[in-house]
């Protein structure tokens, strides 16, 4: 996966890096597999504005992911990997022997043609989704189980991954994207490889259209407002704002949110760094 940046023959392309969708193989995506996705403009039921910086965008799709992996012990073919709009990984399109077709996360490295499976007794190949406690200690997993059944929550962006470092009893130690390492449930899934998209970071948009594209409304900074919009708001000229806090008064840089006695602190082995 790569970028490439624009010459600047216009303002908005200056400062422009996007994907050079190198790894994109369909672009048509499969009807069967399309919900529909409603905007609400950040309006609530009565049509009053509850959510800030939200409105416009380009019309979308949802893309029906088959994050649970849960069709064991049949082989699907990969036959296209596609773009996703409504997230930073790539997805691929699986059409397995029986004939249905699913979309999943596709994985960094991942094929036209690559056949995958998930469940007891697969290979810890990229694509294969696997109990954790059959993986090899040391891979590198992706689309992480926290209850088993319920699907994958954990490492799903674009880039990511977590690693196994150690098995305890019914617990598997994973090493998270954001350095935190905690113990989950060794009957829970995973799947082998990192996510695709890996230079996803890299982009820039090079103009505030292209923000609008993607529904999101210029976003006023605290100190700008008035007193009565925001506690850092008013003063005289440009004026600071004391502590940064957001609308609320919550304080930021710094201050923990994370109520101090949470049910899943015993399965935290290393708390996520600073």
């Amino acid at each position: 996966m790569a970028v490439r940046k624009l010459n600047p023959v216009t303002p908005g392309q200056r400062h422009k890096v996007i994907s050079n969708f190198e790894e994109i193989t369909g672009s048509r995506p499969e009807k069967t597999l399309l919900e529909p996705l409603k905007k609400s403009g950040g309006r609530n039921n009565q049509g009053r504005m509850t959510m800030r910086y939200i409105g416009g965008g380009h019309k979308r799709q949802y893309r029906i992911i088959d994050f649970k992996r849960d069709k064991e012990n049949i082989e699907g073919i990969v036959s296209s990997i596609q773009y996703d709009p409504n997230r930073s990984a790539h997805i691929a399109l699986v059409v397995y022997g029986d004939g249905e077709k699913r979309y999943v996360i596709a994985p960094q490295g991942l094929s036209v043609n690559q056949k995958i499976a998930s469940g007891k007794g697969v290979a810890p190949e990229i694509g294969n989704a696997l109990y954790l406690s059959e993986i090899p200690l040391g891979t590198i997993i992706h689309n992480i189980e926290l209850k088993p059944g319920r699907g994958g929550v954990m490492a799903r962006s674009a880039g990511s991954y977590a690693q196994l470092t150690s098995r305890d009893g019914n617990y598997a130690i994973i090493k998270l994207p954001s350095g935190e390492t905690r113990m989950v449930l060794t009957s829970c899934k995973a799947t082998v490889g990192a996510v695709s998209n890996t230079d996803h970071a890299l982009e820039r948009s090079g103009k505030a259209g292209r923000s609008r594209w993607l529904g999101r409304r210029p976003r006023v900074r605290g100190v700008a407002m008035n007193p009565v919009d925001h506690p850092m708001g008013g003063g005289e000229g440009r004026s600071s704002g004391g502590h940064p806090r957001s609308r609320k008064g919550l304080l930021a840089k710094g201050f923990k949110t994370r109520k101090p006695k949470k049910y899943s602190d015993k399965y935290i082995v290393e708390r996520k760094k600073k």
